[in-house]
């Protein structure tokens, strides 16, 4: 077996991690005791995380003369475990089947980051690298492990499990859409900068959970309109009203539903531009009034954002002026503005967050996909090695 070289300050073999050369067909490291009983306190610590389901190998039975690197091997094993609970989380696959977020965390070799750990002696802070970057995450575990209400202890491990979900590292600078909270965030280096109010999608045509990139801003939009609302609505109108259908700006163009910019586009005043794979946008709202409803599913699963024109002037700082942002929707034209940089958009699903007076919030679980996941913990589930 192969023991990977770790070399501290020039040292081979009174360094905290002894190093040899076996067999290559294994991999592991070789661990001194104090190591082990940190790492097992980390183990333990896991339960502080909600992790308490994940299930860890067991490196406590004692070597033996025909294997003196037993421990070595299995603490190695679960090392690396507990790292990718820490980074990824340990649900299976069908627990987070339509949490479409993309992350890379995946492709983070822990081998190596357990390797620097153990050179480093601070097993701590690497475990510490791998948590959640976002401040959502620590007042979550904070609100966690002080928490003794089941119930509220179960929705707390249930959102500090997406947090998991998400990227490690989310960007400079983003946009947080919380279907649950009816809010989208801006963020700047993990720090909350600016809070909109939005309309999500009804029951019956909820917002999907995924990420997209945002170019740039589309004022004075015109709607394209998707088949299923033609098949609903649209079409029937056009077909049966045209009168109504031309005063409300509908139109059919090259067999395309389409609807004209102007105060009763339904997209308002003002679309951002993301493309998905899902044609779910952030966009204005001729709607205004939906806005002071505290439960706000509306829509037909696109995100509809109290304060677009805001949005939509905070993002294009350093690119285009509030004034020419003003002139052009003052001329009705089509017109397409680039970000200074382009940013990502994460439309999430968190029925508990953080609060700045150091609380938890708690919302409605409007899509009921709380259940779903809760289910996922009634069996332990083994993390991958």
């Amino acid at each position: 077996m192969r023991i990977l070289l770790a070399i501290l300050g020039g040292l081979l073999l009174s360094t905290s991690v002894l190093a040899r050369t076996e067999d290559p067909e294994d991999n592991y490291l070789i661990w001194t005791e104090p190591q082990l009983r940190q790492l097992q306190q980390l183990a333990d610590a896991r339960v502080a995380e909600g992790l308490g389901d994940c299930s860890i190998t067991d490196f406590s039975p004692p070597n033996s003369a025909t294997d003196p690197h037993r421990r070595s091997r299995l603490a190695t094993v679960a090392a690396n475990e507990l790292m990718k609970a820490y980074l990824e989380g340990c649900s299976p696959a069908s627990a987070r089947a339509k949490w479409r977020i993309n992350s890379d965390d995946r492709y983070i070799d822990t081998q190596q980051l357990l390797l620097k750990a153990l050179v480093r002696d601070d097993l701590v802070a690497y475990f510490d690298a791998l948590r959640p970057r976002n401040p959502q995450y620590q007042a979550l575990r904070k609100a966690y492990a002080a928490e003794t209400d089941e119930q509220k202890r179960a929705a707390l491990a249930v959102n500090l499990e997406r947090w998991r979900w998400m990227p490690l590292v989310m960007g400079e600078k983003y946009l947080l859409v919380n279907a649950a909270s009816f809010e989208v965030t801006l963020w700047e280096n993990d720090r909350k900068v600016r809070t909109w109010p939005n309309i999500v999608g009804k029951t019956k045509s909820p917002t999907p959970v995924f990420d997209a990139t945002v170019s740039g801003v589309i004022l004075n939009p015109w709607w394209e309109i998707p088949s299923s609302i033609v098949a609903e609505s649209i079409g029937a109108l056009v077909r049966n009203h045209p009168a109504t259908a031309r005063r409300k700006g509908y139109v059919v163009q090259n067999g395309r539903y389409r609807q004209r910019p102007g105060p009763a586009n339904a997209l308002g005043q003002m679309k951002l531009v993301m493309p998905n794979p899902y044609s779910i946008y952030l966009h204005d709202t001729p709607n205004k009034n939906l806005f002071s409803e505290s439960v706000r599913t509306f829509s037909h699963g696109c995100i509809r954002v109290g304060g677009a024109i805001d949005l939509a002037k905070t993002l294009l700082e350093g690119s285009a002026t509030p004034a020419k942002v003003d002139a052009i929707l003052a001329s009705r034209e089509t017109t397409r503005l680039a970000l200074p940089r382009p940013i990502p958009v994460y439309v999430a699903y968190f029925t508990a967050e953080g609060t700045e007076d150091g609380n938890v919030a708690y919302f409605p679980d409007v899509y009921d996909r709380d259940p779903q996941q809760l289910a996922q913990y009634d069996v332990p589930t083994r993390c991958a090695a």
